[in-house]
């Protein structure tokens, strides 16, 4: 399984001005967590502050026992050693074909024969796909190819935690697809910990088992994606929406005039923009046929049920309606009943006793709070709504 990471307080400041403050929240081994943000909320720099590429201003980032903000070089470099990170733009050396790209890291911090590192390598180029494509440079082949290269020189120190950096910039709407399929199934073959900054709503609704996201300098909110995914948070509805219509401005915030008046237009019949409004938890991306299931999917699962009577009523009844009937009898919960209409006049009540979880033990051995604050982290209240 990958490795946790536990950030504590993280603050990043450049000179007076503050990119983020106090982050905290906990990446689960092996688990594909994404963080969604507006434009410039400093989600490049967080990922470069978890590699400790950039040293934060305080908290802490600990990685198996050691906090990578207070230690020594030497054991900085090490730490390293359990990450593997997907640039932008790949990344890649213009010089070096595919081949040589992919085996650089093994000769660099390797003592591996050129016997062992050839095969590592074509294994790792047949997982992404590249297999016959070895000796191409990477001017010679599409943005999307150069992605899964990138992925493939990524995974052949076996990391632990993969970081990925903006997989969809660049690639149109369906390469984007395949390279978040591609994230899926290397999960499922290796189960490591994922990290990818996006703000692709597609990729969002779709892969992640765990969203968050950054906003206004603060962590909005972070937890499994069923509790993100059904949010009454304006910021995070607003975003999953792509719309014009919520907190989010062109400058990053809106004042009460500027909300006041876009609500007007929007109740004349000015059209909002952004897709359709999708109610419930989209279905997440599956592994392709004849690979493993993913044990990071089911560690979610366990945990959301867990607190799903902590949860409001809508997310309580979009999440049990996106159980599988495998999944309904996993957790003890009967099959959904014939919809009948209410009377009128009634009114719906608390969830049924029945329909609460009864969850087998869960892999992921770490107390689940039973305080929902402790799982999801919201903006403090001053900081709520038009503020």
């Amino acid at each position: 399984m990958g490795a946790e990471v536990v950030i504590e307080g993280l603050s990043k400041s450049f000179g007076k001005h503050t990119i983020w403050r106090d982050v905290t929240l906990t990446l689960p081994p092996g688990e594909v967590s994404v963080m969604l943000g507006p434009s410039g909320t400093g989600k490049s720099v967080f990922l470069k502050s978890i590699i400790g590429l950039l040293k934060p201003d305080r908290g802490k980032c600990v990685i198996n026992g050691v906090d990578i903000v207070r230690c020594s070089e030497r054991k900085l470099y090490e730490i390293r050693k359990l990450f593997g990170v997907l640039f932008q733009d790949g990344a890649l050396f213009g010089s070096m074909n595919l081949y040589d790209n992919v085996a650089f890291p093994l000769r660099e911090h390797t003592k591996k024969s050129e016997t062992e590192i050839r095969k590592i390598v074509l294994e790792k180029l047949e997982m992404t796909g590249l297999s016959g494509a070895e000796r191409k440079l990477p001017g010679e082949i599409s943005g999307g190819m150069r992605k899964r290269a990138g992925l493939a020189r990524a995974l052949v120190l076996d990391p632990e935690i993969i970081l990925v950096d903006e997989p969809d910039s660049g690639l149109d709407p369906v390469r984007t697809t395949y390279i978040s399929q591609l994230f899926i199934d290397v999960n499922a073959q290796i189960d490591a910990t994922f990290l990818i900054v996006t703000h692709n709503i597609n990729l969002a609704r779709t892969v992640p088992d765990n969203l968050g996201m950054l906003y206004r300098k603060e962590l909005v909110m972070f937890g499994p994606r069923e509790v993100l995914l059904t949010s009454e948070e304006p910021a995070v509805k607003q975003f999953l929406n792509g719309r014009m219509d919520g907190p989010i401005g062109m400058s990053e915030e809106k004042d009460s005039a500027t909300l006041a008046a876009e609500r007007a237009m929007f109740e004349a019949g000015h059209h909002a923009g952004g897709v359709e409004e999708i109610t419930g938890v989209p279905p997440q991306l599956q592994p392709t046929p004849g690979l493993p299931e993913r044990q990071g999917a089911r560690r979610r699962k366990d945990r959301v049920m867990r607190i799903l009577h902590t949860l409001p009523q809508a997310a309580r009844e979009s999440i049990i309606a996106s159980l599988t009937p495998e999944e309904r009898h996993r957790y003890g919960i009967p099959a959904p009943r014939p919809h009948r209409p209410d009377p009128v006049g009634a009114q719906r009540g608390s969830l049924p006793t029945e329909q609460v979880a009864q969850l087998p033990d869960s892999d992921w051995t770490r107390p689940i709070p039973a305080n929902t604050d402790d799982v999801t982290r919201r903006l403090p209240p001053h900081q709520q709504g038009n503020s």
